[in-house]
C-alpha cells in the first residue's frame, strides 16, 4: 500500500489529506529506498485535491466534474455559474386563488433579466421567503444495496437563514461543514447540493455533481442546473433521506 508524506512529516495512507493530522498533501507517494523503484513510473495523482482555476476552491476529482462553488467545468473548461432554468410565467387568469391548492406563500419567480426596463426598482423588489426544511428518514426510499435505515430517527427542522446553504456530509479532516449536514446517510456526498437565495428572494436547488444524484419531486436533477423550489416540494437523496420544503412567511411580516 502506498504511503504519502504530509507537510508535517507524517506518513499518510490518504493522498489528499493526511490520515494522521488532516493537513493537505499533494498525493505523491513516498519513494522506497530500493533502487528498482527509483526508475518506476509514479502513480497518477488524479485522486489528489486540485484547485479550481476560476475561484481557487479545493476540488476532489471523485466528487464530480464541476466546481462546487462557481460551477467551473474541469472537463470542458467552461467558466462561470450555470444560469437557472427559466420558468414560464402563469397567466393571471389561470392563477390559483389563495387558500386553494398550494400555500399562499408559494414564491413567484420573476428573474431580473426578464423585467422590462420601464419597471421601477421598487416595483421589482420581492420580499424574501422564509423557508423551513423538514428532514426525515424514509425507509421506502431504500434500494437493494442500501443498509438498514436508522430506527426511531425523529424529523429535523432546519430554517434557511443564509444566502448559500450546502447540503452534504461533514468532514473535520477536509474542513467541510455543510449548513445542512446529513451525516446519518453515507450515500450523500460530502458536497452534494446547494440551496441558494436568488435576488428576488426565492431559492433554487443545484446538484453540484454528487455521486448518487438528487431528485426533486421524484425527478432526477441534472448536475449544475438550477431549479427553483417552492412550498411542499420534496427533495430525496442518499439511501433514504427525504427533505420537505415548507414556506413559513415572507420576511417583514409579523409571525403569529
Amino acid at each position: 500500500m502506498s504511503t504519502y508524506k504530509c507537510p508535517k512529516g507524517h506518513e499518510s495512507t490518504e493522498p489528499d489529506y493526511c490520515s494522521e493530522c488532516g493537513a493537505k498533501i499533494n498525493g505523491i507517494p513516498k519513494l522506497a529506498s530500493s533502487p528498482n523503484l527509483l526508475n518506476s513510473t509514479l502513480p497518477q495523482t488524479d485522486q489528489s485535491v486540485i484547485t479550481c482555476p476560476d475561484c481557487t476552491a479545493p476540488h476532489e476529482p471523485d466528487s464530480g466534474d464541476f466546481c462546487e462553488i462557481c460551477g467551473y467545468n474541469f472537463v470542458t473548461g467552461a467558466h462561470g455559474e450555470v444560469p437557472p432554468v427559466p420558468l414560464t410565467p402563469t397567466p393571471a387568469a389561470e392563477a390559483t386563488p389563495a387558500g386553494e391548492g398550494e400555500s399562499s406563500f408559494t414564491p413567484e419567480v420573476h428573474p431580473a433579466t426578464l423585467a422590462p426596463p420601464q419597471i421601477s426598482t421598487k416595483a421589482a423588489v420581492t420580499p424574501s421567503l422564509k423557508l423551513e426544511l423538514v428532514i426525515t428518514i424514509d425507509p421506502s426510499l431504500r434500494t437493494p444495496d442500501s443498509p438498514p435505515a436508522p430506527p426511531h430517527q425523529a424529523p429535523i427542522a432546519f430554517r434557511l437563514e443564509k444566502e448559500t446553504n450546502l447540503i452534504g456530509r461533514s468532514s473535520t479532516l477536509q474542513g467541510i461543514q455543510p449548513e445542512i449536514a446529513l451525516d446519518l446517510d453515507d450515500a450523500v456526498s460530502r458536497r452534494h447540493a446547494l440551496l441558494l437565495r436568488q435576488p428576488d428572494g426565492t431559492f433554487i436547488l443545484r446538484d453540484i455533481g454528487s455521486s448518487n444524484g438528487t431528485k426533486l419531486n421524484g425527478i432526477e436533477l441534472q448536475p449544475m442546473v438550477d431549479t427553483p423550489i417552492k412550498d411542499s416540494d420534496e427533495i430525496t437523496l442518499g439511501h433514504w433521506t427525504r427533505i420537505v420544503v415548507k414556506a413559513i412567511q415572507p420576511l417583514g411580516e409579523s409571525e403569529g
